[in-house]
């Protein structure tokens, strides 16, 4: 997922994929915390001091810290594609995304139940449905019925597009030029990546590209709840985690959602524990808000848009997915639209009288 700049009249850049969200995204933005602006309470003075590792000057950490976020982003993806050939189920692949984030930080989360405790429930309500179980099980049944391409590239591309028009609902105005432009180029890159499934119509894939909109569109949600709370990154994976675990196990005590966890492959099991839960469930938020803080908000939200050209690179060798000419269109305008939209104006230059 890519991050998310988002200004008042203008589309929020992508978020990271589910992170604390994290693909994120895929995305752009985001998207753990998408939020940019949240930094670590664990090293509050941290980006006034100049990282010395080596000879490695702040700008390599901070850029060598992007590139590892986007490569969680797309592992998500690719897990989501991946899932439907394993021997895990959705229930317990959400077990894992939102269980090990929560007992590794569970200690800090701990410390900020107060602050939980304060935040509003729209707010939370966008945050939890935005990211949580829902996003999770439509990104994973749509990515079951397209191809990594299609999570990587739809998922995040499609936020910057549901942002804005959040924003425009709520009067916020309406995108300007290079942002528009941006807006436009990733409509034009969706059409074509899934123009040739159209007609002739391919169910299974056209049913699949919905389902990754309606992904897309819950992340934009997700996105503008992170903007309304005042959480750092380990808190907004707290909020996160939290809730969507309790949804996932009723729903697996239920029997709403079956499980396979205990009869699953130890490799497999391995695997989404590493990709969905340390990955994408803790380390991509708090990489990414590192990322920001050395980086700069713009420049992050440039290097992250690559992630769905990343999705694709990557699904060759490990899925065998050898990429159409609709991918090979599409994805370049949805990454180029991503770019555009996620730049922030210039600001006018003073004139005098």
């Amino acid at each position: 997922m890519v991050p998310t700049n988002t200004t008042a009249d203008a589309p929020a850049p992508i978020p990271t994929p589910p992170p604390s969200s994290g693909p994120p995204s895929p995305g752009s933005a985001s998207l753990a915390s998408p939020s940019p602006a949240s930094p670590s309470p664990a090293s509050p003075s941290s980006a006034a001091r100049p990282v010395r590792t080596r000879g490695l000057s702040p700008h390599a950490v901070g850029m060598a810290a992007l590139l590892l976020t986007v490569a969680i982003w797309a592992a998500f993806a690719l897990s989501a594609r991946a899932l439907s050939a394993s021997t895990l189920l959705p229930a317990d692949a959400a077990l894992l995304r939102f269980g090990v984030p929560l007992l590794v930080l569970a200690p800090a989360l701990w410390r900020r139940r107060r602050q939980f405790a304060a935040v509003r429930p729209g707010t939370a309500a966008k945050i939890v449905c935005g990211a949580g179980v829902p996003f999770f099980l439509a990104a994973m049944y749509g990515g079951s019925l397209t191809s990594a391409a299609f999570v990587g590239s739809i998922v995040p591309g499609m936020v910057p597009l549901f942002v804005s028009a959040l924003m425009v609902a709520a009067g916020r105005g309406v995108p300007r030029s290079t942002q528009a432009a941006g807006l436009v180029l990733i409509a034009v890159g969706v059409v074509a990546l899934v123009q040739r499934h159209a007609v002739p119509l391919d169910t299974d894939v056209m049913t699949g590209s919905g389902t990754l909109l309606v992904a897309s569109g819950l992340w934009a949600l997700y996105t503008v709840g992170l903007r309304e709370v005042n959480l750092d990154p380990v808190g907004s994976i707290g909020l996160l985690c939290l809730p969507s675990l309790a949804v996932i196990a009723l729903m697996v005590a239920a029997g709403v959602l079956p499980t396979g966890l205990a009869h699953a492959a130890g490799g497999d099991i391995a695997l989404f524990l590493v990709v969905q839960g340390l990955g994408v469930g803790l380390c991509a938020g708090l990489l990414y808000a590192f990322a920001i803080r050395r980086l700069g908000a713009e420049r992050a939200s440039v290097v992250g848009s690559l992630s769905p050209v990343a999705v694709v690179l990557l699904a060759i060798p490990l899925l065998d997915e050898a990429p159409t000419l609709s991918v090979l269109v599409g994805v370049p305008l949805i990454t180029a639209g991503v770019v555009l939209a996620n730049r922030r104006p210039r600001p006018k230059a003073p004139t005098h009288a």
